[in-house]
């Protein structure tokens, strides 16, 4: 997962056209668990499985579109796994969950409210006015150079 630090999110005035990412370190510092809340965007099959299982195995995965091969850990690829099912994001899902799993299916490449959405459905304005304000949610925060 792709992490990104720059200034802090508060001293920018977010656009339609700020990149937005997962800031995993705001995660490290939250009393939230990222595994959690990780596991509640898998298919329930996923979750039931990965919740019994206590050994962590590492697998190539292999982009269906880019072709680039990563490693990942048995979460990381139920993750994309789970993203490739058409209910992965649909109308009915959260606007907060909706933009997390957009990070989580591209890798947390950064992109901005009217790039999100595109993949989610939803109104440009709405996603910046959710995601400029003071709260954090989920982690998900401007990128400031």
């Amino acid at each position: 997962m792709t992490t990104i630090t720059g200034k802090p999110s508060g001293l920018i005035k977010p656009t339609l056209n700020t990149k937005f990412h997962i800031d995993y370190v705001w995660w490290e510092r939250s009393s939230d668990d990222l595994r959690v809340y990780l596991l509640s965007h898998l298919l329930p099959e996923q979750r039931d499985r990965l919740s019994q299982n206590t050994e962590s195995r590492v697998v190539d995965f292999i982009n269906p579109e880019t072709g680039e091969v990563t490693q990942l850990d048995d979460l990381g690829l139920a993750i994309q796994l789970a993203a490739q099912d058409p209910t992965f994001i649909t109308p009915r899902t959260a606007l907060v969950d909706s933009i997390f799993r957009v990070f989580l299916a591209n890798n947390n490449m950064p992109l901005s409210p009217t790039e999100l959405a595109e993949y989610t459905g939803r109104s440009a304005m709405v996603i910046l006015k959710t995601f400029s304000g003071p709260r954090v949610y989920k982690g998900i925060r401007p990128i400031t150079a």
